[in-house]
C-alpha cells in the first residue's frame, strides 16, 4: 500500500510541477483553462508568481515526499488545497453552484484524500 501511495503522491507532485512549468512559459494559456484573463503585465506576473506559486510549491513537496518517503513534507500540500476546496466551498455558499466548478471540486476532494492517505501511511512502518 505505501509503494502505491508513493507512487500517486509522485504522480501529483510531478503533474503540479508540469502545471507550474506551463504557467511560467504561457501564463494565458492555462488561465484561460481557469476561466481567468491578465489584463496586463501586472497581471501576466501575477499569475506566474501567484498560480505557478501555488501549484509549483504543492508540487515540489509532494515530489518530495514520495522520493524520500517523508509524509510531514505533504502537510503544506494538504493544507494548501484544503483551502483551495474551502474558497470554492464559500463560492458556492456566497454566489452558487454551476456546473462548471464541479470538475475542479472533485479533483481538489481526491488529491485531499489521496495526500492525507499519504500523510497517514507513507513512511510508516510496518
Amino acid at each position: 500500500m505505501r509503494v502505491v501511495l508513493r507512487t500517486l503522491v509522485g504522480v501529483i507532485g510531478l503533474l503540479g510541477c508540469l502545471v507550474a512549468l506551463a504557467i511560467w512559459a504561457n501564463p494565458e494559456r492555462p488561465a484561460g483553462q481557469f476561466g481567468l484573463e491578465a489584463a496586463n503585465a501586472l497581471g501576466i506576473a501575477a499569475l506566474r508568481a501567484d498560480f505557478a506559486g501555488f501549484f509549483g510549491g504543492v508540487g515540489v513537496l509532494a515530489l518530495a515526499a514520495a522520493i524520500r518517503g517523508e509524509a510531514r513534507l505533504l502537510t503544506a500540500p494538504l493544507l494548501l488545497i484544503g483551502l483551495a476546496l474551502t474558497g470554492r466551498a464559500v463560492t458556492v455558499a456566497l454566489d452558487g453552484f454551476t456546473p462548471a466548478m464541479a470538475q475542479p471540486m472533485v479533483i481538489e476532494a481526491v488529491l485531499l484524500a489521496v495526500l492525507g492517505a499519504g500523510r497517514r501511511f507513507i513512511g510508516s512502518r510496518p
